[in-house]
Order: structure tokens, then sequence, then C-alpha cells
């Protein structure tokens, strides 16, 4: 099955950049997500991937083989589209085993594959059923199984899921993933929902402005982001500027908003830098009770969200910052709103970042 590689790959649509030299290894039978917000680009790298347009610059590997001239339907993909692009006219059993047919197999081999990726995909008891009589998840099932039907050794998925509604969806990603792994498949999943790439994906590319900013595991990417975007966009983070005042070898400590002192961990920055500390809402200890100490702060609780199992407190600190504390709903006795509390930073949980030069707003913001 075959490893995906794009070389210093560029393509531009009149003066804007889409994909701005961006060079990327997907690995064989790796489930791998492009994940970013709308019109970063990571839709366009898939279609070049695919073939279906052509770069400007740069090159596309599939295997070891170099494909920048080879025609889409030369190159062993199966591209799932965000309308799942079914034939309207066609029962699930048709549109599945159109691929086989227009590849030159014969009918005992269509209809032995079409009956194998409908028993895969849970639908062999609706092949004679037309789209317009099948739910969402059922047609996005019909065009999974379209694409593994005609041969594909790598699933291309473009926002595949975003029509399909939440308790569905959360079915459908994991059942792709599944069928993606038991044929050994290499896939490349677009979307720009956080929580299914994280779910589903071995590794993530974090795309902005047509740039890859981070490739990682889900683990790595939530709790070592490299930047400020990258701790912003995969789950939620606590953002506080500051600046350096005192450096040790092993931790500085960070003067916020009033005269506020933190402590952080050491990230080779200099006395006087301007920072920017980042903290998960999660990793955030949040009691009334709490003792004066290093990184313990107080505050008043303003608003409290119940979400199920936890729980998201809004606490306005006493320099005027306000931070998002969450705790599982049965951890401890809730919170009231205006409760005076303590909220402990725990220094190995902290990040900093250098203070960009186009202000924190501009890192924060998705466009």
């Amino acid at each position: 099955m075959p490893e995906v590689r794009v070389v210093n790959l560029t393509k531009k649509f009149g003066k804007i950049s889409a994909i701005d030299n961006v060079t990327l290894t997907i690995h064989d039978k790796e489930y791998f997500a492009l994940l970013g917000p709308s019109g970063c680009g990571k839709t366009t790298l898939l279609r070049l991937i695919a073939g279906l347009i052509e770069p400007d610059s740069g090159e596309i590997y599939i295997g070891n083989k170099l494909v920048n001239d080879i025609p889409p339907e030369d190159r062993d993909i199966g591209f799932v589209f965000q309308t799942f692009a079914l034939f309207p006219h066609m029962t699930a059993w048709n549109n599945v085993t159109y691929g086989p047919k227009v590849k030159g197999f014969d009918m005992v081999q269509a209809t032995t594959i079409g009956h194998e990726v409908l028993e895969m995909v849970k639908l062999h008891e609706r092949l004679d059923a037309y789209p317009s009589e099948l739910s969402g998840g059922m047609m996005q099932r019909v065009a999974v199984a379209r694409a593994l039907a005609a041969g594909a050794q790598l699933l291309l998925m473009d926002e595949a899921l975003g029509q399909l509604d939440a308790k569905v969806r959360t079915e459908i990603r994991y059942e792709i993933r599944r069928m993606a792994k038991d044929l050994k498949l290499t896939g490349i999943h677009v979307t720009h929902d956080q929580s299914e790439a994280m779910a589903i994906s071995d590794r993530i590319a974090v795309m902005r402005k047509g740039r890859i900013i981070q490739v990682g595991t889900p683990q790595e990417l939530y709790m070592q982001p490299e930047s400020i975007f990258v701790a912003h966009f995969i789950g939620e983070s606590n953002f506080l500027e500051g600046y350096v005042c005192r450096k040790t070898d092993e931790n500085i400590l960070i003067e916020l908003r009033e005269g506020t002192m933190v402590e952080a961990l050491n990230r080779s920055y200099s006395e006087g830098n301007k920072v920017v500390l980042s903290m998960r809402p999660e990793t955030l200890i949040v009691e009334p009770g709490l003792q004066e100490g290093q990184n313990v702060l107080s505050g008043t609780v303003e608003r409290i969200t119940f979400e199920g199992s936890t729980v998201r407190y809004e606490i306005r600190l006493s320099n005027e910052e306000s931070v998002i504390a969450v705790k599982p709903t049965l951890s401890a006795e809730m919170l009231k709103p205006g409760e005076t509390v303590k909220v402990f930073l725990p220094v190995e949980y902290t990040r900093v970042f250098p203070y960009p030069d186009g202000g924190l707003k501009s890192e924060l913001s998705v466009a």
C-alpha cells in the first residue's frame, strides 16, 4: 500500500496561494488528517494528491512513483466527496459496482467485489435502494463502498462527514477508520472539526493559510503545541500576556498584568522578553480553600456552564484577566457564581510562546 509524499508543492488561484511550498509525508497504512479552518488549503492539497487539479510547482509521489502527469483514474485512489456524489438514477448496488465495470472487470469479479464491500459497510440488505431512499449515513457508507470497490489503495475523504448529524457522524467516522485499517489502506481525511481529527487519526497536519503549521499525533498536538495558533485551534487554551522578569536554569518568572507573578518552565527566554503563557482549562486547579503560594491566584467565579461530564467555570482573576477552568462533574462539589476561589497554575502544564509580531489576536484568528 502507498506512502504519499509531496515536495515543495505550490498552487495559486490568481494572486492567492492556496498551497504555499508544502512538503509532507504520509506513511503507508496511516490514517492521516488534514485539519484547519475553512480556506486554509486542505481541500486543495487533497485534490492535488488526487490529480483533480495540477500544481504550479512541486512533486507528488504515491508509493515511489511521481504522479504529477498521471490522471486521477490511474492513481489507485478512492475519493469520497462531502456531497457523496452518488448517481441518483442508480441503486446502491449499481453505484458500488460501477467502478469495477468501468475498469473492465468481468461480471463475476464485479459481483464478488460488490457483495464484499456492501457487507463491509453493513448495507447489503439495501443494495436495491436508490440514494433518495437512504439516510445521510447510509449514503455516505455507499460512497465509501464505491471507493473501495474500485480497488483503491489510497482513500481520500474530503469533509466527507460534514453533512451528517452529530450522532451519525460520530458513528460513521469510527467505521471508516476501522475499514481503512482492516483493508490496510492509506487514508487521508480532510476536516475542519478538530474533535473528529483527534478521535480517528494516527497523525494530523494542522494547516493555516496554505502552509502546514505542525504535524504530530493527536496527543502531541494537544499537549505539545508548537505555536499559539495550534494551542488555540486544537482544543481550548487560556492565554495570558506578560514579561520575563527573572530566569533560572529550570524556570522563568513571568510578570502578568498588575504585577501578578507566575512561574513557568524555562524555554530559553531572556529577561525582558514579552511572552504569552498558555494553559489548558482542565489543567487549572480551582478550589476555595487553596493555600497561598507560587502560581496560586485569587479569583471570582463569574459564570458556570454544565456540559454533562464536565463543568466549565469562567473566572475573573484579581488582576482583571479571565481564565476558563474545566472540572469533571463528579470530581467535587460544584462552585457557585460569585464565589471567591484560588486558581493554581501547575508549572508542568504551562507553555510559553514568544509574543507574536502581529499581536495575540492575530494568532488567535482562524482566517
